[in-house]
């Protein structure tokens, strides 16, 4: 009996054009789910911490697990307090040393930005030309590097807080979260460490010693100080001495 043979079907130009369109379409919508769930993800914490205080950080998480790699003791201080008990010296203070047009901008200084970039280029000693509001996007959302995603990433998030919080919160939001010391995070925390005070009672020139040591916090001391670090002391307040009063309410030039 005669065997019948079936040639195979080889599938068609047309048809594996369809497979590759409908690969790439599936592909296109689940990188555009991604993207509605982390903006809808930002957009919901960053509205939270409008009104929630910020009581962990992505840098204190880092700064255990750098202690626990290097088998240091893990320490963390930090007590969350309002702006109404935060000295308006510190506030002051950390104007005139991190950003000077901080009630200016909209969170971006391209001036201070420039000339950061021009000193560099120089050779000089590196600076950066990160704002106050630049900086409280990346303590609060970010980790800590230098790669462009992360750079973009706190380009939104400082979009972000600029229209959702406003530059009072910020404020307020900046001194509760950043590095004050090693292991030392707020500004009650850091007069409480350093001055054995609230972060109310703070003087001009103590607020001027936190302020000062921001750079590098876990190296330089506000106390006790290199004279590197009085220096700096000293030229912040004569910086604050021209602030006048602080205007969280009008708007950025």
């Amino acid at each position: 009996m005669a065997t019948r043979k079936t040639a195979k079907k080889t599938p068609s130009k047309s048809s594996s054009k369809k497979g590759n369109a409908s690969l790439m379409g599936k592909i296109i919508r689940s990188i555009f789910k991604l993207f509605l769930w982390g903006f809808g993800l930002s957009l919901f914490f960053v509205v939270l911490f409008k009104f929630v205080p910020v009581f962990y950080t992505p840098l204190m998480a880092i700064r255990a697990i750098e202690n626990t790699q290097a088998e240091k003791e893990v320490y963390l201080n930090h007590d969350w307090v309002p702006m109404e008990e935060i000295s308006v010296n510190l506030q002051k203070a950390v104007i005139a040393s991190e950003d000077g047009n901080f009630l200016r901008h909209n969170g971006f200084d391209f001036k201070a930005l420039a000339n950061a970039y021009e000193s560099n280029q120089k050779g000089k000693k590196l600076k950066g030309g990160s704002t106050i509001s630049q900086q409280t996007a990346k303590n609060v959302f970010l980790w800590q590097g230098r790669s462009y995603l992360r750079k973009g990433l706190e380009a939104y998030f400082t979009v972000l807080i600029e229209l959702i919080w406003g530059k009072e919160r910020i404020m307020e939001v900046y001194l509760n979260s950043i590095e004050m010391g090693n292991g030392i995070y707020g500004a009650q925390a850091a007069s409480e460490y350093w001055y054995r005070k609230d972060a109310k009672d703070l003087t001009k020139y103590e607020a001027a010693g936190i302020a000062a040591i921001l750079p590098n916090p876990r190296k330089f001391k506000a106390i006790n100080s290199s004279s590197y670090t009085n220096r700096r002391k000293d030229k912040i307040v004569r910086v604050m001495r021209h602030i006048g009063k602080i205007d969280y309410d009008k708007k950025p030039e």
